[in-house]
């Protein structure tokens, strides 16, 4: 049985996107994730805005460095494996030769005026980045117009900048809602259209096993 060759040309993209951006852009994971969607989304059509709300999510609520979890989930969905190793690979790289050559001369850099000034315009930069994520991934949350939604977003908000509770909490919270509120309309949707729930489907196989 043959196996399917990778496509190498789609793997140097992979790898060679993941460098660049990484070595380019400066401001931590959510900056590095609008530049990821602007390639593998916008740009490549790879994959579409859904799945990156969808894969953003699982990397921020997975330990580690969301940027590289989120380079990893882009990776195998495009790739399999070795587009996430490659991904992964691309991704920390940068950072880790950058890191190497500032630590030799940390003394050298702090003193600097002209490094201190660059670095303090690159916050400006960082901050209008984060700010357009933050409306990208505002406008898809609601663009459906449910009204779960919208609470859930404005009750997130208001839980993670008012009352400054843990982002893991606030995660877990709206995904169990998320979660309940996605069955109670399966259910629904399954009763007006008289399917059977999957639950519906393994009660009527356990009666059908125990009356033969």
């Amino acid at each position: 049985m043959k196996t399917e060759k990778p496509d190498v040309r789609k793997l140097w993209t992979l790898f060679q996107t993941c460098f660049v951006i990484s070595a380019c852009t400066f401001g931590g994971g959510m900056v590095i994730i609008s530049m990821l969607q602007k390639k593998f989304v916008e740009e490549l059509h790879w994959i579409d805005q859904d799945e990156v709300m969808d894969m953003i999510a699982i990397a921020q609520s997975c330990p580690g460095v969301m940027a590289v979890n989120t380079s990893i989930i882009i990776g195998y969905r495009i790739a399999g494996i070795l587009g996430g190793l490659l991904t992964v690979l691309g991704t920390v790289t940068p950072p880790m030769i950058i890191l190497t050559i500032i630590s030799a001369f940390y003394m050298q850099f702090r003193s600097n005026l002209v490094i201190a000034l660059i670095l303090k315009g690159m916050q400006a930069g960082v901050a209008a980045v984060m700010i357009n994520v933050t409306i990208t991934m505002t406008r898809n949350v609601v663009q459906d117009g449910e009204i779960p939604s919208w609470i859930m977003l404005i009750g997130a908000c208001f839980a993670a900048v008012v009352l400054d509770i843990d982002i893991i909490l606030i995660l877990i919270v709206c995904g169990v809602i998320g979660g309940i509120s996605t069955w109670v309309r399966y259910r629904s949707s399954a009763a007006n259209t008289g399917i059977d729930s999957p639950t519906d489907n393994q009660e009527n196989d356990r009666k059908e096993h125990s009356g033969k």
